[in-house]
């Protein structure tokens, strides 16, 4: 099934139930009134909202409206835990390049990950509002699964059961003000802006055979400006499944329903599949010709993520996003 929050001027939104098509959906108000609310009780709530969908998609609902995704809200608009893993080594690889650091082998062997801010999340097609473009402002594509709770010591083996939903992701971030920040030691915090998330979220069996080894197969479609830049394939690539990116989070702590995992940006070793973030494409660029050429983002630029199917339609809805300066509090 496919499930979204819409807006409703509250800030977790109302839960809908999305069709297949991505062109028609029914409020769950009945059922449970927020995402978080069935993640909580997904055992019993999780059958009801299937019901609700295979009704939807057999045209059989009651109150259907047509789902437009830009009324949207992230599909958990704020969570208990948001960490974002980094399961494509490639990426880390060459961005080290780049700048001549010595690739710790233990990158290879154990997931990096950091915890990000939770409090709000923005919707697949609100604006990335940031104050200065200098900043270096960049978006990064990616995958993310929400989990129900998972125990504290879980196992890679046992951890790909608790995966309930999988989304898109744009994890935001502000590429000049990193070097400073991670120089003090102690990880990301202003350097990474709100992170957005596709207009629905959906359950694994969604997927089909693009579901396999608890990895998402298929191209993740970058299109910046207008222009598409990266189609690399998520599947291909992933060091670190989601069931490793699980179970290293839980190593010392247990993880409560509605945490979302992110993957890390997609990154393919074949450079011709392009690129996932913009600070990915500079790194070739540097390692190529001594310099990056490619600009960051700059205010009116857009970003368009997206991933299909077999037969080319959206899997997730797309995350459609403009930049656009900070005017401050409304």
């Amino acid at each position: 099934m496919k499930l979204a929050t819409l807006k409703d001027g509250t800030r977790d939104g109302q839960l809908a139930v999305v069709s297949r098509d991505l062109k028609t959906a029914q409020l769950a108000d009945g059922i449970a009134p927020t995402l978080q609310a069935a993640l909580d009780d997904w055992s019993f709530i999780a059958p009801q909202l299937d019901q609700l969908s295979e009704q939807l998609n057999n045209g059989r609902a009651a109150r259907v409206f047509d789902f437009n995704p830009k009324h949207c809200m992230a599909p958990l608009p704020r969570a208990y835990q948001w960490v974002d893993g980094s399961a494509y080594v490639n990426h880390v690889e060459l961005v080290r390049r780049a700048r001549n650091a010595e690739m710790p082998a233990s990158f290879w062997h154990e997931p990096l990950m950091y915890q990000g801010g939770s409090d709000g999340f923005l919707g697949a097609h609100d604006d990335i509002e940031l104050a200065d473009a200098g900043w270096g402002i960049d978006f990064e594509g990616e995958l993310a699964i929400i989990t129900d709770d998972v125990p504290m010591g879980c196992s890679a083996a046992e951890a790909g059961a608790h995966v309930r939903l999988l989304m898109l992701a744009n994890d935001v971030s502000l590429r000049n003000l990193i070097p400073d920040e991670l120089a003090k030691g102690f990880g990301f915090l202003q350097s990474k802006a709100a992170s957005a998330f596709s207009p629905v979220a959906v359950t694994p069996d969604e997927l089909g055979l693009a579901w396999r080894d608890s990895r998402v197969h298929g191209a993740l479609l970058a299109t910046w400006n207008g222009k598409l830049v990266g189609q690399a394939d998520a599947g291909v690539d992933m060091v670190f499944n989601f069931a490793q990116l699980i179970a290293h989070l839980v190593k010392t702590r247990n993880a409560a329903a509605g945490t979302i995992i992110g993957s890390g940006t997609v990154s393919n070793k074949d450079a011709s599949k392009g690129y996932s973030c913009i600070a990915e494409k500079r790194c070739l660029e540097m390692i190529a010709d001594g310099a990056a050429s490619t600009p960051f983002m700059q205010f009116g630029d857009t970003i368009k993520l997206d991933m299909q199917d077999a037969k080319g339609k959206s899997i997730f809805g797309a995350i459609e996003q403009t930049v656009s300066q900070y005017r401050g509090l409304k």
